[in-house]
């Protein structure tokens, strides 16, 4: 900071809601302002779903002041009271000075503030990982979710894959779940000391799901049904330093863009290639990042005080693009990635949350197991409502158009038991006896109070990204709608007879198979070779299951 500057700095002035409070200082407050000021953290930390950011030494409308040692370290005292209170931990998180007129150091400090899960409730971060064929996903989840760095040769990587011919090829064809916590003090809880995943659930306060996407070409529809069913906060973009964008990069980038899911980049093998060639890397990075479709602001990360500043403007804007620069093998910078997860906040706020439980449940189906001794077990997100054990639901719509009855048994989120599953989390549920050749990836449970309907046709709104010849009536492409995925005719283009790659028009699509659930609003993702194109439902033709049946010829 530029010593010769007098005047006061200003931050931005603090925002009413969030999980971010500005103060000035804490010294020795008095009984009744103690208390408000408890009142107050609980509000930050039920706003932050569990996490608060504090900055002491700074006023209400961003000044920032500094203090001396002595109030700060009374401050802090305060700080620590007023979390004992209300069950949470504080870490400091990064200390600054500030150029004051005057002889004394000002400082100001910023702490993390962390409640201590109750009731299972610990934050929960989903994160899809993207990324090209052999830039390193697995490798670079393997390190950071067993503790242990790569030899190199992809053994960080072999606990991850779930197929026999992953581990043999050591590429990616399924979508694989791997969990990172931090607890309530921002320590990683990892694999690391052999604690098993329901340990690591235990004592985390905040765990990092990782959703590993395939990087081949071959499995990208694998790749769009985890970025569209799964509904990640954000992505992680794995770019190789020696490569650079090359291969299917672009298109995740692209996907990114398109299902508006905001993202960070993270630059590896920085081992394997001269300092020059991964700035060249990150400056290709840069300028793509910049171009006029993508309207990103990138921010190359290089010290811990950039990750925390990273994190916390990248959950208050889309735009930033944080870029890591790091490596797998000899565990470069790696530490500034895992303090951007630690502190990086929810990014729905709590009110958005709370307005989705008020409404009746839907859970999406995305998985679907027998376990032994269980029976069926479906996997999926809870889009809306509140699910509990017990609950009675109706799921489908099956082939012929129908809702079937079934009874939740028990829930499990991050591998181990829970009572109570809130919108916008992932589980597993299991439905006992219920036969499992009745349910499809693409289904819903619902309340049965909510009356869903279904569509064979539906219109669209779209954007037609790419397509080699000309879009027209009769042309077969497979829609992706969250986590339904089927075959669907074009029956019309509306004031248009055809389409050329970047214009944009309403299209009445056919369902082939069988008739779906959809939404209007939901957004909607299309391919068939070359040809691609999003938008979102501007109409669903409901219909009841006995007209499913005759329109599919049952």
């Amino acid at each position: 900071m530029d010593s010769t500057r007098s005047e006061p700095l200003h931050g931005a002035p603090e925002a009413e809601d969030g999980n971010i409070e500005y103060k000035l200082k804490l010294v020795n407050p008095s009984q009744y302002r103690f208390e408000h000021l408890v009142t107050q953290m609980k509000w930050r930390l039920q706003e932050g779903r569990g996490e608060a950011v504090y900055q002491i030494g700074v006023e209400d409308n961003g000044l920032l002041v500094g203090l001396a040692e002595e109030e700060m370290r009374a401050s802090l005292k305060t700080l620590h009271r007023m979390a004992e209170k209300v069950g949470a931990d504080i870490t400091v998180l990064r200390e600054r000075e500030v150029d004051y007129d005057s002889d004394v150091p000002r400082k100001i400090t910023e702490v993390l503030v962390r409640k201590v899960p109750d009731n299972q409730q610990f934050l929960d971060l989903r994160v899809a990982v993207l990324g090209n064929v052999d830039s390193g996903k697995s490798t670079l989840l393997g390190v950071l979710t067993q503790g242990e760095l790569d030899n190199g040769r992809g053994r960080a990587r072999l606990n991850l894959f779930r197929h026999l011919h992953e581990i043999q090829s050591g590429r990616t064809s399924s979508i694989s779940f791997e969990i990172l916590g931090f607890n309530s003090k921002g320590e990683v809880v990892n694999y690391s000391d052999s604690r098993t995943a329901e340990e690591i659930c235990e004592s985390s306060s905040k765990m990092i799901t990782f959703i590993d996407l395939a990087g081949h070409h071959k499995y990208l529809h694998t790749t769009i049904f985890g970025l569209t069913s799964y509904c990640p906060d954000c992505a992680l973009l794995l770019v190789s330093a020696n490569t650079g964008i090359a291969g299917t990069t672009r298109e995740h980038l692209g996907l990114a863009l398109a299902l508006k899911v905001p993202f960070f980049i993270v630059v590896s093998k920085v081992d394997l290639c001269a300092k020059t060639t991964v700035e060249r890397t990150v400056r290709q990075l840069e300028r793509v990042l910049k171009q006029p479709g993508c309207h990103k602001v990138p921010m190359l990360v290089t010290s811990e005080d950039d990750a925390v500043t990273a994190a916390q403007q990248f959950a208050q804007s889309p735009n930033i693009t944080p870029i890591f620069t790091l490596s797998s093998v000899s565990g470069e910078s790696l530490d500034l990635l895992k303090v951007f997860l630690n502190i990086l906040p929810p990014l729905t706020n709590s009110k958005e949350q709370e307005e989705l439980m008020q409404q009746l449940t839907e859970f999406q189906v995305d998985e679907i197991y027998t376990v032994p001794e269980v029976g069926t077990v479906v996997g999926g997100t809870l889009s809306s409502g509140i699910c509990r054990e017990g609950d009675q639901l109706v799921v489908g719509p099956t082939d012929d158009g129908c809702f079937l009855e079934l009874r939740v048994c028990s829930i499990q989120r991050n591998r181990s038991a829970c009572r109570v599953l809130r919108a916008g989390q992932a589980a597993t549920l299991a439905l006992g006896d219920f036969d499992r050749a009745l349910l499809r990836k693409g289904m819903v449970m619902v309340s049965p109070e909510m009356n869903p309907t279904i569509c064979s046709v539906f219109e669209a709104e779209i954007v037609l990204l790419f397509h080699a010849t000309t879009f027209r009536r009769g042309f077969q492409v497979t829609v992706h709608v969250g986590n339904v995925r089927q075959t669907a005719v074009v029956e019309k283009i509306h004031a248009k007879d055809k389409l050329r790659t970047g214009e944009k028009a309403v299209v009445r699509f056919r369902f082939l198979k069988h008739p779906e659930y959809l939404k209007v609003g939901a957004k909607l993702l299309f391919r068939e070779g070359v040809t691609k194109g999003i938008g979102h439902v501007t109409d669903v033709q409901a219909i009841t299951a006995g007209e499913a049946q005759a329109n599919m010829g049952f």
